[in-house]
This record gives C-alpha cells, sequence and structure tokens, in this order.
C-alpha cells in the first residue's frame, strides 16, 4: 500500500475541540477554572497517584528493561519532553498502556503481555501515544489537563448533566487523536502506529497495517459517527491517522463528521448546548421576521424563550440547519418551535401553520412535519394534503 510520508509541517498540536473547549471553560465557568488550577488541587492529585501506583502494580527498573526505557527515552526526545520517568507493570492481564498524570513526571503503565508482543518500531509508536498524553496536559499551563480534571470531578457528582458526560466523551475521543498522532511522529512512520494500535486491541502478535488501513477505508461511505466512549473505534482512529498523515485538507471536517456528527438535540456537549440555544434564537427570529404583523400573542410566546427578544433580531440562514447538519430529533424540535407559535394564536393559525410547513420543506423536514400533524395535532391526511398545497402555492 502506498502511504505518503509526512510533510514536514505536521506538528504535535492540540485539536480543535480541545481548544474550543478550553476557551469556553475559561470564559463560561471562572471559578471552576480557578479552582481546578490551584497548587493545592495539583498536589493532592499526584500524592494519590504515586501511592495507587506503588499499591497496585510493579515497578520497572531501567537496568532489568533496558529496551523499554530506551524506547521511552527515544520517544521523549522526539517530542521534546524532558521530566523523570517511572514505568509500572500492572497486574491486569489485557494488553493496555496508560499515561497517570502528574506535571514534571513522567508515570507510564502498562499491561498484560504488551511490552512483549509488540515489536521495535512499535512499541516506539506506544511510547509516542503515551507521551503524546503528557504533552498535551502540560501545555498551556496544563490547560487540557485541567479541562479533563474539571470534566472528571463533574462527572463524579449524581446531578451530572447530559452535557457533562458529552463533553467528556468527545474530549477522549479526541485526546486519543492527538496520542496516536504522537505515535506515528515519534515512530516515524504510519504502519507502525496502526499496527501497534490493532495489537493492542486484537491481542495479535502479528498484523498487517496496511491491510488494517484498506479495512478501514471501505468504511468510508459508511460516514457512521464514532459511538466510543473514551476512544474512537479502532478503524476511525487509523483512518484518522493516515488523512493527517497524508495532509489530507478535509481532516478538520471528516473529524467533525465522524466524532461529533449532525447537530443533535440528544446528544449536546457544553459548545453544542450553547450552539443549540442561538440557532434556536436565531430561528424564531426568522419565523416571526416572516409574519406580516406577528400579534402579540406570538411574541409572548417567543418570550417565553427569550425574555429578552426583539423583533429585528438577525434571522437565521437555513443552511446552518439543513439536512447533512442536523439530525431527525433536532429537525423535531424545531417542527415543535414552529407548532408553539402557531398554536398561540389561533386567529393566525392558517397563516402561521403555512409558514411552517414552507420552512419544514426548506430544511428536509416534511416527513417529520406530516408525522408531527398527525400524531399531535391529530390532522388529517386531507388536511395536511391541502397545508402542503397552500404552502406550494405560497413558494
Amino acid at each position: 500500500m502506498d502511504v505518503a510520508m509526512p510533510a514536514n509541517h505536521l506538528e504535535l498540536l492540540p485539536l480543535e475541540y480541545h481548544q474550543n473547549l478550553v476557551n469556553y471553560l475559561r470564559e463560561k465557568e471562572p471559578h471552576v477554572w480557578n479552582w481546578a488550577t490551584s497548587a493545592d488541587v495539583r498536589q493532592q492529585q499526584s500524592n494519590e497517584i504515586r501511592e495507587e501506583m506503588l499499591r497496585q502494580t510493579y515497578r520497572l527498573e531501567p537496568e532489568g528493561h533496558p529496551t523499554v526505557f530506551a524506547a521511552c527515552a527515544t520517544a521523549m526526545q522526539k517530542l521534546e519532553i524532558n521530566a523523570p520517568v517511572t514505568i509500572y507493570q500492572a497486574a491486569d492481564g489485557t494488553m493496555n498502556a496508560s499515561l497517570c498524570f502528574i506535571a514534571g513526571e513522567v508515570h507510564l503503565v502498562f499491561s498484560g503481555p504488551t511490552l512483549e508482543r509488540l515489536g521495535e518500531a512499535e512499541l516506539l509508536a506506544l511510547m509516542g501515544h503515551e507521551l503524546a498524553h503528557y504533552k498535551l496536559w502540560s501545555c498551556d499551563d496544563g490547560a487540557y489537563f485541567n479541562a479533563s480534571r474539571i470534566l472528571d470531578l463533574a462527572l463524579s457528582f449524581p446531578g451530572a448533566k447530559p452535557s457533562h458526560h458529552e463533553t467528556a466523551r468527545l474530549l477522549s475521543l479526541h485526546t486519543e487523536l492527538y496520542a496516536d498522532r504522537g505515535a506515528a511522529l515519534v515512530a516515524g512512520d504510519l504502519e507502525p502506529a496502526v499496527s501497534m494500535l490493532v495489537k493492542v486491541m486484537t491481542g495479535l502478535g502479528a498484523v498487517d497495517a496496511a491491510a488494517y488501513l484498506r479495512q478501514a477505508n471501505e468504511l468510508e461511505t459508511s460516514n457512521v459517527k464514532s459511538m466510543g466512549r473514551s476512544h474512537p473505534e479502532s478503524f476511525l482512529r487509523a483512518r484518522a491517522l493516515q488523512l493527517w498523515w497524508q495532509g489530507s485538507p478535509d481532516l478538520d471536517g471528516w473529524i467533525d463528521r465522524r466524532l461529533l456528527g449532525p447537530l443533535s438535540i440528544e446528544a449536546l456537549d457544553l459548545s453544542r448546548q450553547e450552539e443549540l440555544t442561538q440557532l434556536t434564537r436565531s430561528f424564531l427570529a426568522r419565523f416571526v421576521g416572516q409574519i406580516e404583523g406577528p400579534s402579540e400573542e406570538v411574541l409572548t410566546q417567543v418570550r417565553q424563550y427569550f425574555p429578552d427578544f426583539i423583533l429585528d433580531e438577525t434571522p437565521l440562514d437555513l443552511e446552518r440547519i439543513s439536512v447533512e447538519k442536523i439530525d431527525d430529533a433536532t429537525r423535531d424540535y424545531f417542527i415543535a418551535l414552529m407548532f408553539d407559535c402557531a398554536l398561540s394564536d389561533p386567529d393566525a393559525s392558517d397563516q402561521l401553520m403555512t409558514l411552517t410547513a414552507k420552512t419544514a420543506e426548506t430544511i428536509g423536514a416534511s416527513d417529520q412535519l406530516k408525522a408531527a400533524l398527525k400524531r399531535d395535532l391529530k390532522w388529517t391526511k386531507k388536511a395536511i394534503d391541502n397545508l402542503f398545497s397552500r404552502a406550494a402555492k405560497a413558494a
């Protein structure tokens, strides 16, 4: 398989999702952010990690495992990391590796027969992957680790919101893609990073990286969104790494499609929660703005959502909620918003329902509207057909 060599400009940089989340937390949750960055909190975390490692693992020494420490040293040099290193072998029999983050110290934990199953280049790739976590969490004064720590804390409370869970999930998925890039950079090639990934996933002693990349490419047409909780599915990780290695101009769009997917009201992270709020306001501004002399009843309904709503607000470009950009649940949500407005003023209901049908057609939600009219308003097929006939003439 022809695998392009990396371009000289490839750098190990935080992904856009990392940067956006850190900016969001700094701006929207300054008190929580300041708490997470306090020296006392970091020191407590460090002490707990050291003690846990000593209790639960076997600590490796350089004299007994020179190959492992040499690979670690090479990876640290390539990633420009300078810190003391401690390496542990856990009792868990499943192949895996992880990094326990302490600022200024590298603590690596290996599980199962990982160190025995990987070849020299694959071991370098694994070291690159785990040390990339350290590099990410150390940069910008630990900002990206702080974001992860804040979300971990939020999820530890029974009242954690679905948006907290979704944000933590997406942060973890993006972090794994970042770490995979570290694996390829340290190994100096794409294939060792992919074969390492597959070996850890399957436990096999030998794999064909080129064959697995072909397998991953066969799934491109499915455009499936990742459902991973902490790591993207391996075929997505391999394909994402290949696109990055080859310098694909569509990489950011591909990641958005495969990790975030269309905007869904059923799976909102913190930033998309805010995005949907903004879309809702401008959508209502567009809807109301198309009404000739909107009644006080309609404006009162809109102001139940946004008390400071005014008539001359910027309307939404419906391209932002086109078919490929939102899912069916979100289309149902926008239909419900239009229903609320249309039913708020019985004297203008015909005009408002016609506008609802026209809007639904524009955003590819006609089928959802017809189902909602039948299910929620108990309309007959004849009434529904008449509505869409009026909407077509009005258009």
